[in-house]
């Protein structure tokens, strides 16, 4: 057992896996011939970034957010915004990758603290992975925001997350993620230690103040379980 944790949760997009939108993309459009460019992918992105603010803000529902996003893109193929979304998601987790070191952290953590996933992402594509990465079993619970009806930062999803631990005492949880706006941030407001995978050498907002901040889940681990030496 950890001596400072009964719980780690974990963000899952580029957490746990690599989310790689314009390679989905590009899998998604080539069904219906269309070369898509980095150029449409900034488009895209335009569109997108701000609907999940939104999201994240509880101004629209995940449904408004999957469907408004791909609204130019399905006038222009005359296909109904929804075909995308669902087209886009089915591409994403057939290209699903765990991001380096998350399978030697997993597996070095399972006998000795207890794991949740908390995620923004959508339901479909967040199962899917779990299954064919092998991640499921390593894991108490998955609480995925469309299905709680409040997305990270709001304390609401934390709280629920609590609920499923069984309350155990808030200093004793970690929150591991990328995104200090959602994961850290809630993290903090629900009383979590928190963690920032911090991989691309960003800036912490001034705000916001991780207990931790990691380059990589090696790292993590390391910091987690120092003595660890070949599955011991």
């Amino acid at each position: 057992m950890l001596t400072n944790w009964d719980w780690i949760l974990f963000d899952a997009d580029d957490t746990l896996f690599h989310f790689d939108a314009y390679a989905g993309l590009q899998r998604m459009f080539r069904r219906y011939d269309v070369d898509f460019t980095h150029d449409d992918y900034s488009a895209y992105q335009a569109v997108n970034k701000p609907l999940w603010v939104e999201y994240q803000n509880g101004a629209i529902s995940a449904l408004q957010l999957q469907h408004r996003r791909f609204v130019g893109w399905a006038e222009k193929l005359r296909v109904e915004p929804q075909e995308l979304n669902s087209g886009f998601l089915g591409a994403m987790a057939d290209i699903c990758v765990p991001l380096v070191g998350a399978v030697n952290l997993l597996n070095a953590l399972k006998e000795k603290v207890s794991m949740g996933i908390i995620t923004n992402g959508f339901s479909a594509l967040q199962q899917a992975r779990l299954e064919r990465t092998g991640f499921l079993d390593h894991f108490k619970f998955v609480v995925i925001s469309e299905q709680v009806g409040v997305a990270k930062p709001h304390l609401a999803i934390f709280d629920h997350a609590l609920t499923l631990m069984g309350n155990p005492p808030r200093e004793r949880v970690m929150m591991v993620g990328d995104n200090p706006d959602s994961d850290i941030l809630g993290g903090i407001n629900a009383g979590f230690a928190t963690c920032w995978l911090n991989a691309d050498g960003r800036e912490a907002p001034e705000t916001i103040k991780p207990d931790w901040e990691v380059s990589s889940l090696a790292e993590l681990q390391a910091r987690l379980l120092p003595d660890y030496v070949d599955g011991k």
